[in-house]
Parts: C-alpha cells; structure tokens; sequence
C-alpha cells in the first residue's frame, strides 16, 4: 500500500480522456481510441500454436463463404492471416 494520497497526485496525471490511446482500463472499444497497434501474427509469442476454437469455426464459415477449403491444422497465426484475406475477399471485414 502506498502512502501516496490520491490528491498528492495532479489531475491531470489521475484520468485519460477517452482520445488517449495509450489508456488503461477503458470499458470499450471506442473508448481506447483509433490508434491501436496491432503485432503481426508472425511475432506472436503463442503464433505456432494450433489455431483456436474460435478461429476454426470462423474460417469454416469464411471458407465456405469464398469457396475455399483450408488446411485443417493452421497454427494461431496463420489462422488469424487467412481470417485477414478472407474477411476482404468475402466482405466480412471487420471494423
């Protein structure tokens, strides 16, 4: 526990507004702002693994959409990249 007061702090260092996107604890989407940055799927740490649940459903369904068939055991990145391309192609893009 720290012996800092909350009114020790300045104000303007206690809140973000709902424009800075480097804020903690936003409650949506909209309120974290447009400036996010996203990692590309070949740096994650966790890329290599089998693709999620969700992933798979979501690419069957995109596959059908676009007439593909897709390799059934895409790792987490290459999930999310075919999830990318078919999003455009099906117009299903997100956001």
């Amino acid at each position: 526990m720290s012996n800092t007061d909350s009114s020790d702090v300045p104000a303007d260092d206690r809140h973000t507004s709902p424009e800075d996107t480097d804020a903690i604890g936003a409650t949506s989407q909209a309120e974290q702002g447009t400036g996010t940055t996203e990692k590309d799927p070949e740096q994650w740490v966790t890329g290599d693994e089998p693709m999620t649940g969700a992933q798979k459903s979501y690419l069957d369904t995109l596959a059908r959409d676009a007439g593909e068939t897709l390799r059934g055991d895409l790792t987490k990145a290459e999930a999310s990249e075919e999830i990318d391309r078919l999003q455009g192609s099906t117009g299903r893009e997100s956001g």
